[in-house]
């Protein structure tokens, strides 16, 4: 079986293929609503924004013009977010919880390496959470566009080339950004901490 590029789903979505649509859908859509939910730390707010993010797919589909489709796909996820903290819905604040972690490298959920595990000792445990909270805390007080940076180049995985796209800026921005973020959770967060997935 042939598998199709998403540049070429979009182009056959634009033609009026409803089931490359859903294909984009499936393929995406649980790193889109994970980027969501660490963008806003809410469950609730994070769904309504992937059916906003999604119906802007679908309206937009048509303009879709050869870029990386990943890319274009998390600049419209990003603005709808930033667009939804500057309207007053909700501060936009980041949650690291496991249940909607990105997919690893190899494919598989942090979530599923967990269950996959020996159960950790209450110490181990309650030490987890602490650091948890500790990082949570950390990156929520991140300015909007250091956490959108950080977020697509560390957890998505994203180019710093490629974060330039959604973001609308220079790489040379990126990397400023990325790097006061680092910096900004560098002295915010004992030595003990580090920013994982």
């Amino acid at each position: 079986m042939i598998v199709s590029s998403d540049e070429s789903l979009i182009a056959a979505y634009a033609c009026g293929d409803q089931a490359a649509f859903s294909e984009l859908v499936q393929r995406h859509g649980d790193s889109v609503l994970g980027y969501l939910y660490h963008m806003t730390g809410n469950r609730d707010q994070a769904e309504d924004l992937f059916q906003e993010t999604f119906k802007k797919v679908h309206e937009k589909g048509h303009t879709f013009r050869g870029e990386h489709f990943k890319s274009w796909l998390f600049t419209i996820a990003t603005r709808t977010a930033i667009d939804a903290a500057r309207k007053g819905k909700r501060q936009a604040t980041i949650s690291l919880d496991q249940e909607f972690d990105c997919e690893s490298q190899d494919g598989h959920t942090a979530g599923t390496a967990l269950l996959a595990s020996d159960a950790p000792d209450p110490a181990e445990e309650a030490a987890r959470e602490e650091q948890k909270t500790q990082v949570r805390q950390a990156i929520e007080d991140l300015p909007v566009r250091q956490r959108a940076t950080l977020l697509l180049a560390y957890y998505q995985q994203l180019s710093y080339r490629e974060v330039a796209r959604v973001l609308g800026c220079s790489v040379g921005t990126v990397k400023t950004q990325m790097s006061r973020a680092l910096g900004t959770l560098a002295h915010k967060l004992p030595d003990s901490v580090s920013v994982t997935k």
